[in-house]
């Protein structure tokens, strides 16, 4: 097997059971939560470049400040999105949240043609229009719009469009977004802690213990990510990156016993439809481009 597709996995496998983790630490409020996140994955991250001596990029961003302003942007889209998803677990909404990250790949598409100029395909569109039609039944069956699921989708898609047109490498970039969220991350838990609040004053070893592997758990998985997005092509990520949804689906129905009525089933299926119109179209159109590359290159050989 592409060691590629093993580390991309991995990587959407984690990032689906993240529930189990956030749930380990629902006593603290989010916003402590992403504190903590914050600062012990600066810590990780910055050990590995220490161990690896991989500076050099901090030297280059000097002259750069577009670079550094884009980044700026990224970190507070970044820091929002792990805000709701963190509240999303806390109370009872894992099967929203990973209504978002099914819309995800959608919405790329939609930013990519608004910011990107890119020309989506028409098996694009028709999926981008049934997921439309999903997204808006949920909202009438509820009587609201779904914005756990659109602020994740939306913070996440315009981070990853930000990313997408930035210099930095998925390593440097975690450093440089936790760099700019730390101070403001360590001044609160620094308040907290002076107000004889906050867990490192009131929680016990196991919570504390948890909130400190937060670097790693944040950390590991984008480098799994990165490391399979080397290796094998985007149409194979394209498919991967259902894990992460459908195991929080899982967990949010099955574990967390959260309530799904039946009128909600409809909507999921009309956004599960869109997926498989996007995942079978994005397989096809790569199937016909590598045969398309064959032939040409038979014909220049001959």
């Amino acid at each position: 097997m592409n060691p590629g597709i093993v580390y991309a996995a991995l990587a959407y496998m984690a990032w689906g059971l993240f529930p189990l983790y956030f749930r380990q630490v629902a006593q603290v409020p989010a916003l402590e939560v992403v504190a903590h996140r914050t600062v012990w994955s600066l810590v990780f991250v910055f050990a590995v470049l220490a161990v690896r001596s991989q500076w050099g990029w901090m030297r280059a961003l000097w002259g750069q400040p577009r670079v550094l302003g884009a980044f700026v942007v990224s970190a507070l889209l970044l820091s929002g999105n792990w805000l709701t998803y963190v509240w999303a677990v806390q109370n009872q909404h894992v099967v929203d949240a990973s209504l978002g990250y099914f819309i995800l790949p959608l919405v790329n598409v939609a930013l990519g043609f608004v910011f990107l100029h890119e020309r989506p395909r028409p098996g694009q569109w028709l999926a981008v229009a049934v997921a439309a039609s999903g997204v808006l039944w949920l909202a009438v069956q509820t009587g609201r719009v779904p914005w756990i699921a659109l602020v994740l989708a939306l913070s996440f898609g315009f981070y990853g469009l930000l990313r997408k047109v930035a210099t930095l490498g998925a390593l440097e970039g975690l450093a440089l977004e936790t760099l700019v969220l730390a101070p403001v991350a360590v001044v609160a838990l620094g308040v907290w802690a002076s107000q004889g609040q906050g867990a490192l004053v009131h929680g016990d070893a196991a919570t504390v213990g948890w909130l400190l592997v937060a670097g790693p758990l944040t950390a590991v998985p984008l480098l799994l990510f990165a490391a399979g997005a080397r290796r094998i092509p985007l149409a194979t990520m394209g498919i991967l990156q259902y894990i992460s949804p459908s195991l929080q689906f899982a967990l949010g129905v099955w574990l967390f016993r959260e309530p799904f009525e039946p009128a909600r089933l409809v909507g999921f299926v009309l956004i599960w439809t869109a997926l498989l119109v996007y995942s079978v179209e994005g397989w096809w159109a790569h199937r016909g481009g590598a045969s398309a590359s064959v032939r040409l290159g038979g014909g220049s050989r001959g």
